[in-house]
């Protein structure tokens, strides 16, 4: 039979038969206390188990945010992706260069003479594909465009919009009046 611990530190005589029974009377006094009180017996162990639970499922919610965005990324990649090695326009068939501006600086792709009317009247757009540019119908531009709006690099609608909102002013406008454009200027 199994004694208590109180009772093996007897046998072994490790303390003695007073000391045993004020322990055992200072345990009941508490009990009493703590029931007469209601005071509520605090568990440090399992408060910090819970705060520890808490702050698992905290981190674990915030992990599985950051997969569910990286995965986003990645399918919106995948169909951008998609769209454009579907949809592409042939490229590099011509000697007539096509300019257009990515991250302020000029890029040129040479097009044929009906691919850049095409380009410049705002049926197909110039869009970034790996590290090179392809050029895709403006419908197809569109809907990239609504996954990413930076993988579009070029559209005429766009560029025409954002000159418009350019103000320069009246004094450069008059200046500048004076003078003809030519008509073999290619932008």
């Amino acid at each position: 039979m199994a004694l208590s611990l109180q009772d093996q530190l007897l046998q072994a005589g490790l303390t003695n038969k007073k000391k045993a029974n004020q322990a055992k009377k200072e345990q009941h006094k508490k009990a009493r206390h703590q029931q007469k009180h209601k005071v509520a017996n605090v568990d440090e162990a399992k408060i910090a188990a819970e705060k520890a639970q808490t702050d698992k499922r905290e981190k674990d919610r915030l992990l599985n945010l950051e997969t569910k965005k990286v995965a986003e990324q990645k399918s919106i990649a995948a169909q951008i992706k998609q769209l454009i090695e579907i949809n592409k326009q042939p490229k590099d068939n011509g000697d007539i260069p096509c300019n257009f501006t990515h991250d302020n600086i000029i890029k040129r792709i040479y097009v044929d003479q009906k691919t850049r009317n095409r380009i410049s009247q705002g049926k197909l757009a110039i869009a970034t594909f790996g590290s090179g540019y392809e050029i895709v119908p403006m419908p197809v531009a569109e809907k990239i465009a609504l996954r990413n709006e930076s993988a579009v690099v070029y559209r005429a609608d766009a560029a025409e919009q954002q000159e418009a909102q350019k103000t320069s002013t009246t004094e450069e406008d008059e200046w500048y009046a004076e003078y003809q454009i030519p008509d073999d200027m290619v932008w």
